[in-house]
């Protein structure tokens, strides 16, 4: 396979489960140990550096929401812009916390396998989520807002994002699970879970740069530039299309089936990492 194919796929990879509870990381690790013969904490510490990509993507597509976060920053901000800035300042100082010591341990003390199980998990309670609101004829369906979250709230949320620094562990998965189950409406907790990738994904690529020098030589070494900026690219393009997908659907009346369907896949993704041998 010639290496612009080989950063296409890894790009499709990158962009499409990213936005899914399927763990991007954990499809990275499977694809470019598969394809490259890359290590465990090799192919990890690229799976993270390829948020970049994703970064590009949420911050050219939320550029507006980004833009009153920072006028808020600098004291110009309206309401709703200040609102975020203190989401996003709450949740990622959270998600640094947790996130880096994640980051040192699994990458200093695992060589493998993946687990599936935290997907399985995940998917579980997506497609719990989907029946109560499909089946509950809008009576139970969460309908707060971003300015209906508390501090501890926040917190909570920064937590689950850095856990979700381990392999196996859906990002987009487990924060969209949490703010439901916390009564956010389906529509904002799509779009708060993209927005708080935004400084997480610069977090997970400097993160990588810093403490992983040696696996990312290594990475640039064995893959190549050309294959890496490919995959980036690729990342971004599709990651564009795929948040206007979700987010219009988590929009409109079949949100229900949205969340379940997005549920069964994230079991099937896990069934599959033990079928694989990387779970």
């Amino acid at each position: 396979m010639s290496n612009w194919l080989l950063g296409i796929v890894l790009g499709i990879i990158q962009g499409v489960s990213e936005w899914l509870p399927i763990s991007s990381k954990t499809q990275i690790i499977i694809a470019s140990t598969y394809l490259f013969g890359l290590s465990f904490s090799e192919a990890y510490a690229f799976g993270l550096f390829l948020e970049a990509g994703t970064f590009i993507a949420a911050t050219y597509y939320f550029r507006r929401e980004v833009w009153g976060v920072l006028r808020a920053l600098v004291g110009k901000g309206d309401e709703e812009g200040r609102r975020l800035l203190k989401f996003l300042v709450v949740v990622t100082a959270f998600t640094a916390i947790v996130g880096v010591v994640i980051y040192k341990s699994v990458s200093e003390t695992v060589s493998g396998p993946v687990l599936g199980l935290p997907m399985i998990a995940l998917g579980s309670i997506l497609m719990g989520d989907g029946i109560i609101i499909g089946f509950a004829k809008g009576r139970f369906t969460p309908r707060k807002g971003l300015k209906d979250l508390r501090t501890r709230e926040l917190v909570l949320l920064g937590i689950v994002q850095g856990i979700a620094a381990l392999p196996g562990v859906s990002r987009s998965g487990a924060t969209v699970s949490t703010m439901l189950l916390l009564g956010i409406n389906p529509e904002d907790s799509f779009k708060l879970s993209f927005l708080a990738l935004i400084p997480a994904s610069v977090g997970a690529a400097g993160v990588t740069v810093l403490f992983s020098n040696l696996q990312l030589g290594a990475v640039v070494s064995i893959v190549g530039i050309p294959v890496i900026l490919i995959a980036i690219l690729v990342s971004i393009a599709i990651g564009i299309v795929f948040i206007r997908l979700l987010l219009r659907v988590a929009g409109s009346r079949r949100i229900a089936m949205l969340t379940v369907s997005l549920g069964i896949l994230a079991i099937l993704s896990g069934i599959a990492s033990f079928i694989t041998g990387a779970g």
